[in-house]
């Protein structure tokens, strides 16, 4: 899941919207770095991470690949599960994509200001280009995916590979989208569960 999803799941689970976004800028325990609120979202963003990358649906979808290109399908599929959430947005919220985002935004913002300890900097950068360029609700073009896998790519050349990753999106559209609504609704289940355990 990529940060649509994180911010869904924020409000589906009505947690830290700042905390779920977080996840992937903070490394290491966060305990004691910000607010307990804060803290559970970034852990509740690392089961999701965890619990998608091990889910017997996307290690069955890694073969639809090129070998050379496998062990970037978890980014790829990332990329694509929030393709299909905006897509067919109005299935798993009531208000607009533009409303949440624009209601995200403020959230991210207002918890910020209550946040006493320095979120990353590169958080707050990313977070500012999210909204400024609308990536959100971009998400819902499928050529927008492929756009963000090439920016991704062009990062290092680690990374270069991943700009081709997009063609099997393509050539798959139709089966990778009827594993999403098998997907992220069993994603959305255990999340809940996970946070009743803790």
């Amino acid at each position: 899941m990529n940060f649509l999803a994180h911010l869904h799941i924020a409000s589906f689970t009505n947690t830290s919207f700042v905390g779920n976004f977080l996840g992937d800028f903070v490394k290491g325990n966060p305990d004691g770095q910000f607010n307990a609120e804060i803290v559970q979202g970034i852990r509740i963003h690392r089961f999701v991470d965890s619990y998608t990358d091990q889910h017997q649906i996307v290690k069955s979808l890694k073969p639809l690949f090129p070998a050379q290109l496998r062990r970037f399908a978890p980014i790829t599929l990332d990329m694509f599960w929030d393709h299909c959430l905006a897509k067919h947005w109005s299935e798993f919220h009531h208000s607009s994509l533009a409303h949440f985002c624009q209601q995200a935004e403020l959230q991210i913002e207002a918890e910020s200001k209550l946040e006493v300890n320095a979120l990353p900097p590169r958080f707050t950068t990313v977070s500012q280009l999210v909204w400024q360029g609308r990536w959100l609700e971009c998400y819902a073009k499928i050529e927008n995916i492929n756009f963000g896998l090439q920016r991704m790519a062009s990062r290092s050349p680690k990374m270069a590979p991943l700009a081709n990753t997009g063609q099997t999106l393509l050539d798959h559209y139709d089966l990778l989208s009827q594993q999403f609504f098998e997907l992220y609704p069993d994603v959305l289940q255990k999340t809940t569960k996970f946070i009743i355990e803790k």
